[in-house]
C-alpha cells in the first residue's frame, strides 16, 4: 500500500509507525507485507499551517499518514499581549496551569517522531502548529545543546482558545498567572522547576515590544507591584517577564514557552488519564472538581478542574494550588515515560499534536529542529532528579490584610544554586566521581575553626570574592586566623586548598565548612602568612558561588524549602 495515499482498507495512521529491530527506531510502514528497513520511502505529510488568501480556495487536506493541521480557532475577540510576528492567530498565553507539562507531554513524542521515515516533514508540520514571538535581548539568540538553560514556562489568565470561555478573567488582557522558571543542568543529570507565585511583589524593569504594525513601544518599569502584572498589561509581552524574573532573581531565562488552557485537556486525554491523589474528598463548586478520598484517575476537563481548584484546599491560596499542580505534574510525567505510552504510536502522535498546537515559544527556538533538539537534551534528565519547588516567599509585612507575599531569607540561595547549576537532589553520578584515595583526604579529626589559619586568593572568582569571602569565614564559621592575599597569579576553573602535612586536620575543618571535595584538597609545602606563620591557601576559582554556598553539590546542605521530586507519588489537599 501507498503510505502517501489512503485506501479502502481504512488503516489508523498511527498504526503504521513499527518499531524497526535493526535499529532500535520507529518508522513508516509502506506495506503490510513490506519487510521492514533503516530507509523506506518518505511518505508525504502535511506542512506548517498557512493563513489563506481571501482570493484562494484553502488548500486540500492532507493525506492520512499523519493527523492533518486543524482549523484554525476563531479570533479572538481583543488583540493578544505581547510581541507580534506569530505564525497565525493563536493568542500569545492562556494558561492557569502547570506549563511544565509541555515539555514532558511534547518531549517523547517528539523524540520518537523524530527518528522515524518521514520524521523530519512530520516535525515541519509539527512546527507549523507553533507560534512564535520574537522577545529580542531579553532571551538567548540560540539554542546551545552543551550548555546549561533555563526556559520560562508561563501561562495566563486570558479567556481564549476553544471550550475556555468560562475560564480565568473575563477582561483580562492575559497575566503572568502562573509560572514556572524551569533549569536543566549542564551534564543533564537534574532539572530544577522553580514556581514563581503571581502575587509576588518584585519590581518590573522598563522593558520594549513590538507591536502589531511593527514598530517598537517602550513599556516603562513599575515598583513593588505583583508579578503577573509583567504580562499582558501596557502591551507587555514574555519578553518583559523574562526580564522581570532577571530582575528579581538574578538568572536569565534563555528561552520562553507558552501553552492554553488546552494543553491540560488534551495531554490527559492522549494518555488515557493520569493517576493523581487526594488527603481528603474534594468537591469544588467554582471548578467543578469532585474527587474522592486517595487515587483517581482524570483526564480531560476534570484534569483542568484539578489544576485550577484553589479554594477547597487549605488556605484556599495560590500557593496551596501550585502544590498540588506540581504534585499533577509529577504524575503526568510518570504516565509521559511509561512503556504503555512509549511504545503506543497512537498515543505519541496525539502527544506530539496536543503539545505543539497549545504551544507559543521565542523565536530562538521555533524551528523544528531546534524543538527536537530541545526535546532531546531533555528527555536525557532522569525523572528521580527533576525537583519541583517554589520560590521562597513570606507574607508582605506592609499589607494588614495579607494579599501578597514578597522573597524569604531563603530565596537568594535558592536563586544562586540554579544559577551556579547546583542540582537539589542528591545524583548518584556526582557521587561516583570521588574516588576512594581522594575522598580518603576527607577523613580523619578535624580542628576546631578558631585553629584554621588560612590566606584567600582570588583565582577567577568574581570581583571581591576573596574578601566576601574572608567577612563570611570569620564572623558566620569563627576561622578568625584568615587573612585576604589578594589575587592569585592565575585564574584557575576550580576553587583548590593547598595545605602540608601537619596541616591536614586544619584542611578537614575548612573543607566540611565549604563543601570542597577530596580532589580540590592539594596536599603540598606550608606557606607562610603576613605574621610569618605557617597557613593553607585557598584559591577561589571560577566555580566559587559566594560565601556561605557549598562547592560540593553533592554534599551541599540545600536551603530549607518545600520541595518534590517527579518520580514519586504524593498526596495533595
Amino acid at each position: 500500500m501507498d503510505a502517501g495515499r489512503g485506501r479502502s482498507e481504512n488503516i489508523d495512521p498511527a498504526d503504521q509507525w513499527v518499531l524497526n529491530p535493526n535499529t532500535g527506531e520507529y518508522e513508516l510502514r509502506l506495506s503490510p507485507s513490506a519487510p521492514q528497513s533503516p530507509g523506506p520511502r518518505q511518505a508525504p505529510v502535511p506542512g506548517p499551517r498557512r493563513r489563506p488568501d481571501a482570493t484562494t480556495a484553502p488548500p486540500a487536506a492532507p493525506d492520512r499518514d499523519v493527523p492533518p493541521p486543524r482549523r484554525r480557532r476563531s479570533t479572538p475577540e481583543e488583540p493578544p499581549p505581547g510581541r507580534r510576528g506569530r505564525k497565525g492567530g493563536k493568542p500569545a498565553g492562556r494558561s492557569r496551569t502547570k506549563k511544565a507539562l509541555l515539555w514532558t507531554g511534547g518531549t517523547m513524542a517528539f523524540v520518537l517522531v523524530a527518528t522515524a521515515a518521514g520524521g523530519y516533514l512530520y516535525l515541519k508540520h509539527l512546527e507549523g502548529n507553533v507560534d512564535t514571538i520574537d522577545v529580542g535581548d531579553a532571551g538567548a539568540s540560540s539554542f546551545r545543546k552543551n550548555e546549561a538553560f533555563n526556559i520560562l514556562i508561563i501561562g495566563t489568565d486570558r479567556r481564549t482558545g476553544e471550550g475556555n470561555s468560562g475560564y480565568g478573567d473575563k477582561n483580562s488582557v492575559g497575566h503572568a498567572d502562573t509560572t514556572i522558571l524551569l533549569h536543566v543542568s549542564k551534564d543533564r543529570s537534574n532539572a530544577t522547576a522553580m514556581s514563581i507565585p503571581r502575587d509576588l511583589i518584585v519590581d518590573i524593569p522598563e522593558c520594549s515590544t513590538k507591536l502589531e504594525d511593527g514598530t517598537e513601544k517602550v513599556i516603562p518599569g513599575l515598583q513593588q507591584v505583583r508579578f503577573n502584572r509583567s504580562l499582558g498589561e501596557s502591551d507587555r509581552d514574555p519578553g518583559c517577564t523574562m526580564q522581570t524574573v532577571k530582575e528579581f532573581s538574578g538568572i536569565k531565562p534563555d528561552h520562553f514557552m507558552m501553552v492554553d488552557f488546552n494543553a491540560v485537556k488534551t495531554l490527559t486525554s492522549a494518555v488515557d488519564g493520569v493517576t493523581v491523589c487526594l488527603n481528603r474528598p474534594i468537591k469544588d463548586t467554582k471548578s467543578k472538581l469532585d474527587l474522592p478520598k486517595g487515587e483517581s484517575k482524570i483526564e480531560g476537563e476534570q484534569a483542568l478542574a484539578f489544576v485550577r481548584t484553589r479554594k477547597a484546599y487549605q488556605n484556599s491560596s495560590d500557593l496551596d494550588r501550585i502544590k498540588v499542580q506540581q504534585q499533577f505534574l509529577g504524575s503526568l510525567m510518570r504516565k509521559m515515560s511509561s512503556s504503555d505510552t512509549l511504545t503506543n504510536p497512537k498515543k505519541l502522535i496525539k502527544l506530539a499534536e496536543a503539545a505543539t498546537d497549545a504551544l507559543t515559544v521565542d523565536k530562538a527556538i521555533g524551528k523544528a529542529s531546534t524543538l527536537k533538539d530541545v526535546a532531546l537534551e531533555l528527555k536525557k534528565v532522569p525523572t528521580k532528579n527533576i525537583t519541583f519547588t517554589t520560590v521562597p516567599v513570606k507574607d508582605n509585612p506592609a499589607e494588614v490584610v495579607k494579599a501578597t507575599v514578597v522573597v524569604a531569607e531563603a530565596a537568594p540561595q535558592v536563586f544562586d544554586m540554579i544559577k551556579n547549576d547546583v542540582s537539589f537532589t542528591e545524583v548518584k553520578k556526582q557521587k561516583k566521581k570521588e574516588k576512594a584515595a581522594v575522598a580518603a583526604r576527607l577523613k580523619g579529626t578535624k580542628a576546631d575553626a578558631s585553629e584554621v589559619r588560612v590566606r584567600i586568593l582570588n583565582g577567577g572568582a568574581e570581583s571581591g570574592s576573596a574578601q566576601n569571602q574572608l567577612v563570611y569565614l570569620q564572623n558566620q564559621e569563627g576561622v578568625t586566623k584568615s587573612e585576604n592575599a589578594g589575587n592569585a597569579e592565575a585564574a584557575q576553573t576550580k576553587t583548590t586548598l593547598e595545605y602540608a602535612p601537619d596541616q591536614a586536620d586544619q584542611a578537614r575543618r575548612l573543607a566540611a565548612i565549604m563543601g570542597l571535595s577530596g580532589s580540590a584538597m592539594k596536599p603540598g609545602e606550608s606557606v607562610t602568612n603576613a605574621q610569618g606563620l605557617p597557613t593553607m591557601t585557598l584559591i577561589l576559582g571560577k566555580d566559587f558561588k559566594g560565601p556561605g554556598i557549598k562547592l560540593d553539590s553533592s554534599s551541599a546542605k540545600t536551603p530549607d524549602v518545600e520541595k518534590s521530586t517527579a518520580d514519586k507519588v504524593e498526596c495533595a489537599g
